[in-house]
Parts: C-alpha cells; structure tokens; sequence
C-alpha cells in the first residue's frame, strides 16, 4: 500500500475533472483540468467556481480537503470497515494522508466522482447472500472478530457512510444501499425505515426508490435504490453541509440554510416547496436525524444545474432532544416556527399551510 500519495486525478465518468495535490504539509490544492473548464461544471458552486485558479481550502473541518471531496470519504460503518481492512494490513488509518484515504475509495463509492490512482478495485457485486454479510456484520459490531470475512464486507461496505451498518450491491441492473441492524436497533428496523420512507411518499415527498429486502432471520432489511447512479454512469451530488464546507458531526446548520442554498443553485425554484415538505415532515414525524450531510443536491446534466436531490435516510429519532437542523434557531421547532421560516423566505402562505395539512392528514392516516 502506497501511503506517500502526493497527487490525485479527479474523475467523473471517464472524464478529467481535475487534480488534488499536496504542496505543503496539511495543504492540499485543487485545479480544475483546461478542457473541463471548458465543458465541465462547477462541482462546488460556492467554494470552487469554474476558473483555471488553483483552490486551497481554508476550511478546519476536513484535513485540507473541500467537502465535495470529503464527500467521497465513507465515514460511520465504513470508516470502521476501513480502520479494520488496514490494520490487517499494518496501517494506521489515522497516519496516512487525506489524498491516500481517497485512493481507497471503491469504483461504488458515494457521488460521482472518483480518483486515480486507485488502491480499491472493488466494485458492487451480485454475488451476496444478505442474511450471510447481516451475520458477518453481527460479528463486527460484537467485537468477534477472528472469523470475520473482513474482505468481503469491506467489498461490499468499505465505501459506505452513515452509522448503520450497510452494503452496496447491483440487483436488476440496478445499485442499491441496504441497511442492517446496528447493536442498539430493534430487530424490525428494517421494517420501520420502510414504513418511514412509505409515509414519507405518502406526505408528497420525492423519496427514492425503497424496498423491503426479505430476510429469514430479521424483519426484513430496508434498501434504497441509488440516485447517484443513472444507466450505469455516475451522478454527482454535494451535501449541504459540503457545499457550505461545514461538517455535518457539529449541528450548526438551519433549515434557513436550506432554502438560502436552493434559491442559490437550483434550477427549479419549486425545490423550496420540495425543502419545506421535507421541513415539515421531519419535525411532525420527529426525524431529528435532519443534519446538513442527510440533504444533498445532484448535477443535472440535462438541465445543466443543480437540483434538489430525492429525500433519503429518513427515520424517526424520538431519543435526540432536539433536531440536527434548527428552524430559525429552534431545536425543538412547533407548527409555529414552520409558518415562520415561510414568512421569512417569502413563500406562499397558502401553500405552505397546505403543506402542513398534507403531511399531517399522512401520518394521522398510518
């Protein structure tokens, strides 16, 4: 394993985007490659616009990288499956480089992007039995570690983000990211992220595409199908928390933020609607799991802009006492503060009222 890497390639679909190199240490530059300036789009509309300048980042959040490329990194399970892979290996995750991290990012690792060199071949699979990897997961998380087939679940999740334990697998030309249990989850929480995401549509929400995966030893593991891939190509989308080069691990995002973000990039103005759905939802349905890395734009190349991406990682967290993502300032936000916010961003009244009566009637409805 090469732990010295200086230079990375940035691609998107085969494409030169650009290139991250190191040329202090702890400082980590970013350029965009000529003819992407030419044909390409801004990653990161805010910190890196299209230009031919080279970008440093000043931000203390991500070890010298910009979010967008912070994005790629797995964290939570993945992290974890990471740490484990290299210290088999020797390695201690904590001592090699930022650009290195990179380099071990898989072919179906999150977002669009990806970097060369690579030093992670893996790629989703077919070939997987989920109740088999649900059984190898169990053994990570109750430390019984010596029969772990670490190999095969770092395949699988190496690439993964988020706390729950999960995969990435292709079933019927199609990816997807299915969860498992984690050690503090009831055995049907599977079952209740799919009743969420159901009530979630139900409420007028663009979710993604769901399903409830059958199990023969749980109650079913929920899956989501990936929008970040499209016909076999990758889709490149930012958190929230990226495009503002903040970190999701500290609550210091606004609902605000949101809306002050989508009147910025989005093509399509109606995402303000979109946003105050989710909004909505969130706070009557007690998901205060609403940090800024849970909400996220996608490029469409199309259209030609960004866009609000389809709501995902949806749950009902009673035990936080206040949401990740504050309403003007509120953590414990009532039916009050959310006509508030649409006073403040000048939205229409009536919809917004209309909003809250849709998403109350869907979960009095359940």
């Amino acid at each position: 394993m090469n732990i010295q890497v200086k230079k990375l390639t940035v691609k998107y679909n085969q494409r030169v985007v650009g290139y991250l190199f190191e040329f202090e240490q702890n400082r980590i530059a970013f350029q965009y490659d000529e003819l992407w300036v030419q044909n390409g789009f801004s990653i990161s509309p805010f910190s890196l616009p299209l230009s031919n300048d080279i970008y440093i980042s000043r931000s203390n959040h991500f070890d010298g990288l910009y979010g967008v490329f912070n994005d790629s990194l797995p964290d939570g399970w993945g992290e974890l499956l990471v740490r484990r892979m290299l210290l088999k290996k020797g390695v201690n995750f904590d001592k090699i480089s930022p650009l290195t991290r990179l380099t071990l990012v898989s072919h179906n690792g999150l977002g669009g992007l990806s970097y060369e060199p690579t030093q992670n071949d893996h790629d989703s699979s077919t070939f997987f039995e989920l109740d088999v990897l649900a059984r190898e997961v169990k053994k990570i998380l109750e430390e019984t570690t010596n029969d772990v087939d670490m190999d095969q679940l770092y395949k699988f999740g190496g690439s993964s983000g988020g706390a729950r334990p999960k995969v990435h697998v292709s079933m019927d030309n199609s990816e997807w990211i299915v969860k498992f249990p984690s050690s503090i989850d009831p055995i049907n929480i599977g079952e209740l992220e799919y009743i969420t995401n159901q009530l979630a549509k139900n409420s007028g929400i663009d979710v993604n595409e769901f399903n409830l995966f059958p199990s023969s030893v749980y109650k079913g593991f929920f899956g989501a199908k990936r929008f970040d891939r499209q016909n076999r190509k990758r889709v490149h989308m930012i958190s929230l928390s990226a495009l503002l080069e903040t970190t999701h691990k500290i609550p210091n995002l606004d609902y605000m933020h949101l809306f002050q973000v989508i009147r910025r990039i989005s093509i399509n103005q109606e995402d303000l609607y979109e946003a105050y759905r989710r909004m909505c939802f969130n706070v009557l349905y007690q998901n205060k799991d609403d940090h800024g890395k849970n909400h996220a734009f996608i490029y469409d190349e199309k259209l030609k802009s960004y866009r609000l991406s389809p709501a995902y990682d949806l749950t009902k967290t009673v035990h936080k006492l206040e949401h990740e993502m504050t309403v003007l300032g509120e953590g414990k936000p009532q039916a009050k503060d959310l006509m508030k916010i649409a006073e403040e961003m000048k939205l229409s009244k009536k919809r917004c009222e209309s909003i809250i009566k849709e998403v109350k009637k869907a979960l009095n409805d359940h």
